[in-house]
């Protein structure tokens, strides 16, 4: 372990090399309900459950999955905003022996239509409002989709009586049979004694299909084992540990805003919650002025966010009227944090945002920021347990960097991801024989161990803390009869950290063409975190020799731009 300069850099008594436990992922809800029955476990529009609620929930949920025919093999998806339905559905499909894929609602309709044909999902579980519902409603029948589970802000009155009652209602009738909708309660309208399957390999056995975008336009679905996620949650728990402590098993609240969809909020915010028996505010959306009112009303203790949402924090006017030293620990991913705003937040509150970097396909642990001891402006961190980052030359992956020099983040560990469903092409242009995951990003390791990211390979935009690909976007406006050429970049942006914006050559006599008619055209197309921002039209677009649009020379164009502004 020499060779791994981050160990010094850990503050006791948190170690590289503490165990790691892996297992089921429903056995982090078990282990919790069973310690601590009676500890709030949620807490959403006034409804609150403690941990025995939900975990009896869940496991009516098990039951209802497996009558609907749910079990090792099966994929359930969750297209579901946070609520209180996501956390009894996601427990109740792995009990139930499911596989969860998850859904975003910012998706465009065609993307929704490839995630359930190539993801194999033949039940959904979604909300009956205008946003979510017919979308899903119109896939039932298409590539193996069976049926919908339909829930509401109806239900959210009767789940606390549901979990307390003895067993199915006396005029419970069944499920609806055919393709027929399944009501949320009608699903946990049972005794909860759900058949527990022979359980495999954590490492093997499939927990989430969480899909990201590719290169090739088309989102690939990261395969996350039992094994990757539970071995997250230990490595994020080992990560908070300082002394004196930080986070109590048992004693903390924490603000769960970011969409659970994702796997940032999934792994580490849900899922190390329930490991630690916080009690969780769940926002629906992110609003700032309500966040800040929780905040300070619940005196929560743990928050977790992206730099978009530190940056609308600080400038709502209510932030500065409230008292929010209840706050403990604040963790940033997703994007870059920007060091100014670091300190702005940090002043402001007197808590530090502990920033992290990771992937959906590393569960998405990789790096820390310890919350005490060391710490390094503009730096993601250090290794988290028993992950190993190497730096690695970007034109020859086989052979790392001297330290201090710019190189491909190349990870292993526990909590990388197995590959890429039905996709091996893909998994092995990323996961090397030696074991080492290529992620694309540039960055240097200086003699602390500590990571400074500092460019991408990939072809990637971070807005928001949602990645979003350019030729996903490219492809979307090429669609237009108008375009002749077209390249996307993406430009800096205060609030989203970077935005989409187009350099289009448009063909001659081409008819009306303005960004809110871009926008219109695309808007079935692309995902709202994915439309473009600004437009700049050009004869023609920079090439090379051989004819390819050269992105690279608009790059430099808007970074002159915004130097000489700056």
């Amino acid at each position: 372990m020499a060779d791994y300069p981050w160990i010094a850099s850990y503050p006791p008594p948190a170690r590289w090399d503490a165990p790691i436990t892996t297992g089921p992922v429903q056995d982090i809800l078990d282990n919790t309900a069973a310690q601590f029955a009676e500890l709030p476990a949620v807490d959403f529009m006034g409804v609150k459950l403690t941990y025995k609620e939900l975990h009896a929930l869940a496991n009516r949920a098990a039951k209802g999955f497996q009558k609907l025919g749910v079990g090792p093999g099966v994929h359930v998806g969750l297209y579901l905003p946070n609520t209180p339905h996501y956390l009894v559905a996601f427990f109740g499909v792995l009990k139930a022996g499911g596989t969860v894929v998850n859904y975003s609602p910012l998706d465009a309709e065609k993307v929704l239509e490839h995630k359930v044909e190539d993801s194999e999902t033949q039940f959904i579980v979604t909300l009956d409002l205008p946003m979510l519902y017919p979308q899903m409603r119109a896939l039932v029948g298409h590539s193996g989709l069976r049926r919908l589970v339909i829930g509401g802000l109806a239900d959210l009155g009767a789940l606390k009586s549901i979990a307390n009652a003895s067993g199915a209602s006396p005029s419970a009738n069944g499920l609806p049979a055919g393709a027929e909708d399944v009501p949320f309660q009608t699903l946990l309208d049972n005794d909860g004694a759900y058949e527990k399957h022979p359980f495999g390999d954590p490492a093997e056995t499939i927990a989430v299909l969480q899909y990201t975008g590719g290169t090739t336009g088309l989102p690939k679905g990261a395969m996350l084992t039992h094994g990757n996620l539970t071995a997250a949650s230990s490595q994020y728990v080992e990560t908070t540990k300082v002394d004196p402590p930080l986070l109590e098993i048992g004693r903390e609240r924490t603000m769960v805003v970011l969409p659970l969809f994702h796997i940032y909020s999934l792994s580490a915010v849900m899922l190390l919650s329930v490991r630690l028996a916080s009690e969780m505010v769940l926002h629906a959306r992110f609003e700032a002025e309500a966040v800040i009112r929780d905040l300070a009303a619940k005196k929560v203790t743990a928050f977790f966010g992206v730099p978009t949402m530190f940056t609308a924090l600080l400038a709502n006017p209510a932030i500065s009227s409230v008292d929010l030293t209840s706050l403990k620990y604040v963790a940033s991913g997703g994007a870059p944090l920007p060091v100014e705003l670091q300190h702005a937040f940090t002043k402001h509150t007197g808590c530090l945002i502990n920033e992290g970097w990771g992937m959906t396909e590393t569960s998405p642990a990789g790096t820390f920021t310890p919350a005490r001891g060391l710490r390094k402006d503009g730096s993601c961190g250090i290794p988290v347990p028993h992950d190993v980052i190497e730096l690695r030359d970007i034109g020859d992956p086989s052979k790392t960097v001297p330290m201090g020099e710019r190189g491909e983040i190349c990870i292993k560990g526990p909590n990388i991801m197995k590959g890429y469903w039905k996709n091996p092409t893909a998994t092995a242009e990323t996961i090397m024989p030696d074991g080492f995951m290529r992620t694309g990003d540039v960055a240097y390791m200086d003699a602390d161990g500590f990571v400074f990211i500092v460019d991408r390979i990939k072809d990637m935009l971070l807005c928001g803390g949602f990645n979003v690909y350019p030729r996903n976007i490219e492809e979307a406006i090429y669609k237009h009869e108008s375009v002749a050429e077209v390249s996307v970049i993406g430009i800096r942006d205060e609030y989203r950290g970077e935005t989409p914006k187009a350099f289009i050559a448009l063909k001659p006599g081409h008819g009306e063409f303005t960004l809110e008619h871009l926008k219109d055209f695309l808007k079935d197309k692309l995902g709202k975190h994915e439309m473009v921002a600004m437009i700049e039209f050009r004869e023609s677009l920079p090439k090379t020799p051989v004819g390819k649009i050269q992105k690279s020379v608009l790059v430099d164009e808007e970074r002159k731009k915004a130097g000489a502004s700056a």
